[in-house]
């Protein structure tokens, strides 16, 4: 069954992974789409990768301490191929500078396949902390769009989290004929348009 990747949606924008999957995942999923859109960036910081650590590092640290380290690695890595890349803030975000440059600069893409190993997968906490903050209405309208979802052809869609936003590695199939309609008809809840990219297969 191929599936949809849900991703948050203040990471949308993240050029690096789109672009080569600089997350470490690869895996270039498209995003529910969310009342809270308007606040993603369209720069490239890139801040997630394609997965979502989930503890269990057995290093004993705070995996939020080893993603962070974890970006240090990726961003010297980027720095020996020719990138010349801050440092990360304390959340592991790294400002990369206009999308669309990167996107035609061969040596960023270069550098970023080859690093793209060594930039670890985003944990729970991070995505939390970079989450767009709802408003009580636009936390309604998510909730009222995924109970759409469910209703119209779409069961495996997923609930928000309390404050509207959808955390992790979360997956559901938008492939089927009754998840596409369910799409075009829960579509006005968000104000459209709904994205279709393909599925991950």
């Amino acid at each position: 069954m191929r599936t949809k990747r849900v991703l948050l949606a203040a990471a949308a924008s993240v050029v690096a992974f789109a672009l080569t999957g600089c997350g470490g995942g690869g895996d270039e999923g498209t995003k529910i789409p969310t009342a809270g859109d308007a606040t993603a960036s369209g720069g490239a910081s890139a801040g997630t990768g394609a997965g979502t650590a989930t503890g269990g590092n057995g290093s004993g640290k705070d995996e939020v301490a080893v993603y962070v380290e974890g970006r240090h690695a990726w961003v010297k890595c980027l720095r020996e191929n020719g990138v010349d890349a801050p440092d990360p803030d304390a959340n592991g975000q790294v400002e990369l500078g206009d999308a669309g440059t990167l996107k035609k600069n061969p040596a960023f893409i270069r550098a970023s396949q080859k690093c793209a190993p060594l930039s670890p997968p985003v944990p729970k906490e991070i995505e939390r902390r970079l989450a767009p903050k709802l408003t009580p209405e636009q936390i309604r309208t998510q909730f009222a769009y995924a109970a759409c979802m469910q209703k119209n052809g779409a069961p495996d869609f997923p609930d928000p989290e309390p404050d509207g936003n959808v955390y992790g590695d979360v997956q559901w199939d938008s492939t089927t004929a009754a998840a596409k309609q369910a799409a075009r008809a829960c579509a006005p809840i968000i104000g459209d348009p709904v994205e279709q990219g393909p599925g991950k297969g």
